[in-house]
């Protein structure tokens, strides 16, 4: 992977969403298409001889890396949504916000018992979400064994939140 054009195509954002914070945006990344190619080939190359079954993807922005890289690998992409998203019958799984809580669910039909899944967001801060979207495929048989996102912010402590969940990034910026 060649970090420097990851690192270039990454727009920083000050003060966003409060101020003192350094918000990575990737949708530069989407704009540069020899960036965006990096990501997906990198994330095949990593993804490709692993034991997983299926790609549990993080609304909305986990939906723009793990859709091409479930149909590269061809397994199954399954949408982890906010509450009240999804139509059909649903798991649903709250989890911890810095002021209160929020829920994400997953089509119960989508999730099979006993599959192995990757989890894929674009970027991992303190883990929360993704910890959430873990208990949400255990409540449903399923394991998560893979976690992957573009940026990391170690900082922030995600890995020992996931643990025992593999943690996968791209690149990484201390800070928030």
């Amino acid at each position: 992977m060649n970090i420097e054009l990851l690192d270039s195509a990454i727009r920083r954002v000050p003060d966003f969403p409060k101020p003192g914070i350094l918000f990575y945006d990737i949708t530069s990344i989407l704009t540069d298409a020899a960036a965006f190619k990096a990501v997906l080939d990198e994330m095949y190359a990593i993804y490709k001889d692993k034991d997983i079954d299926a790609i549990a993807a993080v609304e909305s922005r986990g939906f723009i890396f793990g859709a091409p890289l479930a149909e590269k690998l061809g397994i199954p992409l399954v949408l982890i949504r906010k509450k009240g998203k999804l139509p059909g019958d649903v798991y649903t799984q709250s989890y911890a916000l810095e002021y209160g809580t929020a829920e994400i669910e997953v089509h119960k039909a989508d999730v099979n018992k006993g599959d192995k899944y990757l989890i894929v967001d674009d970027l991992i801060a303190t883990g929360g979400t993704l910890d959430a979207t873990r208990k949400l495929l255990e409540k449903a048989g399923a394991k998560a064994t893979d976690v992957f996102g573009v940026i990391g912010l170690p900082a922030l402590k995600y890995e020992e939140v996931l643990k025992p969940m593999k943690v996968t990034t791209l690149i990484t910026y201390d800070g928030e």
